[in-house]
């Protein structure tokens, strides 16, 4: 993994939102190929309920100030950076006040959805995507955790399908468990069709359920990581049917080979 750029892209990372089995892998996946010498960049959206002076975010004025348009609104992307202590790893914090000041992260205090998920998802896509450009760092992969970033793959292969720094990468998303009930907005699709994507891509988001949200991920990915034991069997059934390269779930102790194996058998051969 020498020298070879990943991109890791995710809804949640500790140590700055509690263990779960994203935040606990998108932890894990790039300390590991930060050991073994590869170079690491990490996105995670900046939550109102993240710590910023016990995580030492800092905004980066350079990358911030430009503005996304969401479903025909700007939206100023505002970008913060943070190091995992010990690790040498950056990440940066996909940051807009009216999507990520709440105290939340997708629930309010009565455990329902925001309604503007979807919005969020929207925005941390194209605000990753916009920020790597600035950066004008060209990731070899691009490893994707959590529904809330599914939508990366989609925009990398429709919106920005023709942006040269991501001609070579290869998109790898990990499938997990951790899903949501009912459906995200129903006017998502009509959201995304403002970015003038292609209706065949996302014919699924009339019902933007995890399933269908996840669909579009793996219709659009490279390879595919099962992330949890056991996941949706409509979802084990697409990923398989998808002829596209799995990893199937690997336990903490045994991931480490498998991952770096894979990436270097299936990603970056």
């Amino acid at each position: 993994m020498k020298d070879k750029r990943i991109l890791y892209v995710s809804s949640e990372v500790v140590p700055y939102l509690p263990e779960t089995e994203i935040s606990s892998m998108s932890f894990e996946a790039p300390r590991l190929v930060n050991q073994q010498g590869g170079q690491i960049r990490i996105f995670m959206p900046r939550y109102g309920n993240i710590n910023e002076r016990r995580h030492q975010l800092h905004e980066v004025i350079r990358l911030s100030g430009i503005n996304l348009v969401i479903n025909d609104l700007d939206m100023p992307l505002i970008i913060k950076v943070a190091s995992i202590p010990k690790e040498r790893i950056q990440v940066y914090f996909i940051d807009n006040d009216e999507y990520f000041k709440r105290k939340a992260t997708l629930t309010d205090e009565d455990g329902k959805l925001f309604s503007d998920n979807d919005e969020r998802a929207i925005f941390f896509a194209k605000g990753v995507i916009e920020t790597v450009k600035k950066l004008n760092w060209s990731p070899d992969v691009i490893h994707v955790h959590g529904w809330l970033a599914s939508l990366l793959p989609l925009y990398l292969k429709e919106f920005y399908k023709d942006e040269p720094l991501f001609n070579e990468s290869k998109i790898v998303t990990s499938v997990y468990n951790q899903s949501f009930n009912n459906t995200l907005n129903k006017d998502m699709i009509n959201k995304v069709k403002f970015d003038n994507i292609n209706n065949d891509a996302i014919a699924v988001l009339e019902e933007p359920s995890y399933n269908n949200i996840m669909k579009v991920a793996i219709d659009h990915s490279d390879a595919l990581i099962m992330g949890s034991e056991e996941i949706p069997e409509a979802l084990e059934a697409y990923a398989k049917a998808s002829g596209k390269p799995v990893l199937e779930y690997k336990s903490r102790d045994e991931f480490g080979e498998a991952y770096t194996t894979f990436l270097n058998d299936e990603m970056l051969s």
